[in-house]
């Protein structure tokens, strides 16, 4: 049921006219009593450090498309191995405002999850009850953040998903409403 609500076309292929940077992230759900994976990224990086996000990065020129940039970037740093037939569906674009980076998120659908390894990149994995997460959406509306995107947060126990990986989550929560 949860894939036929979520399925969608697929557009992997870059728009690339050399001034945007592109990214990709996967957006996993997985389990009988769905849960999201995402990941705490580590307080070292330059970039997004401590942040709660979907696993994914950079898009590099030895990378097929921007779902293979996905797929790549997933298991370097959580050592899961999702494959292309395994991907159901793909999101609008969101933009990040602190990086501009263009990001792309393609789904995935599994059963289940194996044991993972992160890598450098990864503080931890977090297994998150999809629905319970949803349903903590909130506007973020602060009138000093001069911002021209919609600004959501979602929290998890303490932790709070914010920016581009909010804004990715109003896309699933909109898709499974409809």
């Amino acid at each position: 049921m949860l894939k036929e609500q979520l399925s969608s076309e697929i557009f992997p292929k870059p728009k690339h006219d050399g001034k945007i940077k592109l990214a990709s992230v996967l957006v996993i759900i997985y389990g009988t009593e769905p849960k999201v994976l995402m990941i705490e990224k580590s307080k070292k990086l330059n970039i997004h450090a401590g942040e709660i996000a979907f696993p994914g990065g950079k898009w590099i020129e030895d990378d097929d498309d921007l779902l293979d940039t996905a797929l790549r970037e997933t298991r370097e740093e959580i050592g899961l191995n999702v494959t292309r037939k395994n991907v159901i569906g793909q999101f609008e674009n969101v933009v990040t405002l602190n990086s501009g980076f263009t990001i792309s998120s393609f789904l995935s659908v599994l059963d289940n999850i194996p044991q993972l390894k992160i890598n450098s990149e990864v503080k931890s994995v977090l297994h998150i009850p999809l629905i319970p997460l949803l349903d903590t959406l909130s506007d973020d509306q602060d009138p000093t953040h001069k911002s021209i995107q919609e600004m959501y947060k979602f929290t998890y126990k303490d932790k709070v998903v914010w920016g581009a990986s909010a804004r990715i989550l109003k896309h699933l929560s909109n898709r499974l409403s409809k």
